[in-house]
């Protein structure tokens, strides 16, 4: 016989963020590795030591396509960092709120896809709008999430 879960394992809305947040979260990892995979496609390290593991001091240099990419994926991280934290506080906090669960998985679904979009277009640096329109979208469940909350703790200051 199984073990019992722990509460937080019974709510299905929580569970769904959960599953919205570590799907983001491996996301941030992903943009996170493709600068490091461009310097080894390059061989262009920040480091010597690196560049000493991978074929010699030569390889301790800047490339500008590497440093391209790193302008991008750090302007990506770092928005997914002012963006995703915040999800993840809004979004643990929602859960406790007992909403509806398929309205809450529509809040998750569309703020998770909003951000792999907009991390697509500045990656790739798709056209604009593409990427105002995706951060723009993926706002809008973070702030319905944050009115809920204010909403449903006005009571208690």
């Amino acid at each position: 016989r199984a073990a019992p879960s722990p509460k937080m394992m019974e709510n299905t809305v929580f569970m769904s963020f959960t599953f919205y947040s570590t799907i983001l979260i491996l996301k941030m990892y992903v943009v996170a590795i493709i600068t490091g995979q461009v310097r080894l496609r390059k061989k262009a390290f920040a480091n010597p030591e690196d560049a000493l593991r991978n074929g010699g001091l030569q390889y301790y240099r800047e490339d500008p396509d590497v440093e391209r990419c790193r302008r991008r994926v750090r302007g990506a991280h770092r928005n997914d960092m002012e963006n995703i934290f915040p999800f993840l506080f809004l979004g643990a906090i929602y859960s406790l709120l007992d909403p509806s669960p398929a309205v809450a998985r529509i809040h998750f679904f569309i703020f998770c896809v909003g951000r792999i979009i907009h991390t697509i277009a500045y990656l790739l640096r798709l056209k604009a709008p593409t990427r105002s329109v995706a951060y723009s979208v993926a706002q809008l469940p973070c702030f319905s999430m944050a009115l809920q909350i204010l909403l449903a703790t006005t009571p208690y200051w």
